[in-house]
């Protein structure tokens, strides 16, 4: 009575087998799902993501911070008033006869500083403000560029991505060539000599996407060196090759150079010149040094105050070369900054011309080019089965259909790649807009 039931371990079948196998299956399909999360790729990077990854960790903008702090030092240096200063002085004392030892000596304690004339204290403080205001421009400006070199790789690898699919296709085509060279030779229609010529393709084709794929690693490994990594973490890359944005004149455009932190660089760079040219004219007004101490007199066994006052002359006149000189600095600022706008212009009407070239180049080879040579291909492949058309017709027809989409992606890449360096030239975020128009990057330079 006491056994009412006992389940057996192994042999008869038991109520218990159900729990068991579902444990098992349970199991199994728990270890299935952590080895499909761990062979399973990660998700494929955004060129937001990697914009935001470059402004975070890039180490050449870890420096600023240090900078600005060096800034902050001095001008606490600078805007302190001068130092005052307490001295002693003894006389009569270690001479002779009745000046013998110490008894006899005079003794003077006094306090001594300079007193600021011509608003120096102000000046200096100035010229570190400004300075402050020319970090901050170099930052937005090294900034900038490290955004358009972020662009310029992922456009590179996004076309690179582009480059190892179409080297895929290359290689099924000429896989599909061989076998239908292959068919012809085994009916007699073709010679042996044309199988040899279609294998060696499509070795040839294998041999060309290990090439790009290579190249596809070598270039992510470029990409995210950009933030300081070494070894990439995302296998491709998500971005459409083909989105161009919206065309925007070119007089539009140019008015955004002013935005141009290398424009706002030289501003900022005279209005330093300007704080320095300040600085030493305040130079030319005298400072006044005085002192005031007591004074014992041995003689008469009493103490007295003792007080002077001190100031160069032609302090003005020594001081007209280092004003020659800073307004020469400042007058260069000035012209430089004329040129540069100069050079702006021309760099962003190449680039501008380039881009319309590129995007009427990738228009005409999607609308016309490439549809042509797809129907030729196709009549190409289908007249060659039936022995109305050549070996060298068949691949001839495959080979330029091929070099058109080829030349479809340099074509896209390069558009993307000009609009990246209007980007740059512009201060703008176009490429940001192109790729991720919903996202916004923080820490972007303004």
């Amino acid at each position: 009575m006491l056994h009412l039931y006992q389940a057996p371990l192994f042999g008869a079948r038991s109520n218990c087998f159900p729990l068991r196998k579902s444990f098992f299956f349970g199991f199994i399909m728990l270890v299935s799902v952590i080895a499909a999360r761990a062979e399973s790729p990660e998700p494929a990077l955004t060129l937001t993501t990697a914009l935001q990854q470059a402004l975070d960790l890039n180490p050449s903008l870890k420096v600023y911070p240090f900078r600005d702090e060096a800034l902050a030092g001095s001008a606490l240096t600078a805007n302190l008033r001068p130092a005052v200063e307490v001295g002693f002085e003894a006389e009569n004392f270690a001479g002779s006869g009745e000046l013998e030892g110490f008894d006899n000596a005079e003794l003077t304690v006094s306090l001594f500083s300079v007193l600021e004339l011509g608003e120096k204290r102000s000046a200096r403080g100035g010229v570190i403000s400004d300075s402050r205001t020319v970090l901050e421009t170099q930052r937005q400006l090294e900034s900038l560029e490290l955004l358009a070199e972020v662009t310029r790789r992922f456009i590179d690898t996004l076309a690179s991505q582009a480059r190892v699919e179409l080297a895929g296709e290359a290689v099924a085509l000429a896989e599909q060539t061989l076998s239908v060279v292959n068919k012809r030779t085994a009916a007699g229609a073709s010679p042996q000599a044309e199988a040899k010529r279609a294998q060696a393709a499509l070795a040839m084709a294998r041999l060309m996407e290990s090439s790009e794929r290579k190249r596809f690693e070598f270039l992510k490994v470029s990409l995210s060196a950009l933030w300081g990594v070494t070894t990439p973490s995302f296998l491709r890359v998500d971005g459409d090759l083909f989105q161009f944005g919206d065309d925007v004149a070119f007089e539009t455009l140019y008015e955004r150079v002013s935005n141009n932190p290398a424009v706002q660089l030289f501003a900022a760079q005279e209005r330093v010149k300007e704080a320095e040219l300040r600085l030493v004219k305040t130079q030319s007004t005298s400072d006044i040094s005085w002192s005031v101490g007591v004074r014992r007199l041995r003689e008469v066994d009493d103490t007295a105050l003792v007080a002077g006052l001190s100031m160069p002359l032609f302090s003005g006149r020594r001081n007209s070369g280092e004003i020659r000189r800073a307004m020469a600095e400042r007058n260069a600022i000035s012209v430089e900054r004329e040129a540069s706008v100069l050079q702006l212009h021309s760099l962003l009407f190449s680039a501008y011309s380039s881009r319309q070239q590129a995007r009427m180049a990738v228009e005409q080879l999607k609308q016309a080019v490439i549809p042509a040579l797809e129907d030729a291909a196709n009549q190409t492949r289908l007249g060659y089965q039936r022995g109305r058309f050549g070996y060298l017709d068949y691949i001839t027809a495959s080979q330029e259909l091929l070099e058109s989409k080829r030349m479809l992606i340099e074509s896209a890449a390069a558009v993307l790649t000009y609009g990246a360096e209007i980007e740059q030239l512009t201060a703008d975020t176009v490429s940001v807009e192109q790729f991720t128009p919903n996202t916004a990057i923080s820490g972007y330079p303004k």
